[in-house]
């Protein structure tokens, strides 16, 4: 599987790459909470450090400060391989930043991710998207909107608050 995002954004990459900076830290802008489950890393974005989001569990196995970063997913998830963001620059006052999920499913996970995971991974992710596009420029014309079957699985896998 290969699922990819990506936003151009009206800023300059160093920007954005400082935002990627804080991901996972008290000063976190992008990650959308609390209407998804917080992202928590125990050594922050440092290699090795452990940690995810709700029931999704994965490691930090590569960090470019303000460019990119990569986790692995945790053994036993149903899922080998990783996700990453990262930040390109397109000229002086604009980059893109991407987020790609690549791997093989395995398990309970074969059925789990189109039904369910590749959903609601996208509404969060739209949703970060728009959390850097609102932090690196002050505006979002467009915000993200959850579909009806978001909103669905939402109410029976989604936790309220953590």
């Amino acid at each position: 599987m290969q699922n990819i995002h990506r936003r151009t954004v009206d800023a300059p990459a160093a920007d954005v790459g400082a935002l990627l900076d804080q991901l996972g830290t008290p000063h976190d802008r992008i990650w959308p909470i609390p209407a998804w489950s917080p992202l928590r890393l125990d050594a922050g974005l440092a290699f090795g450090s452990r940690g995810g989001h709700g029931r999704i569990r994965y490691s930090v196995a590569e960090y470019e400060p303000g460019r990119r970063v990569r986790f692995t997913f945790a053994p036993g998830l149903g899922i080998n391989g990783y996700h990453e963001f990262l930040v390109t620059p397109d000229g002086p006052m604009r980059c893109q930043i991407s987020h790609t999920l690549a791997g093989r499913t395995y398990g309970r996970m074969g059925l789990m991710w189109p039904l369910v995971i590749r959903w609601l991974h996208e509404a969060l992710l739209h949703d970060a998207f728009d959390n850097i596009q609102r932090a690196a420029t002050n505006h979002l014309p467009h915000p993200a909107r959850w579909s009806i079957w978001v909103r669905l699985l939402r109410l029976v896998f989604a936790p309220r608050h953590q």
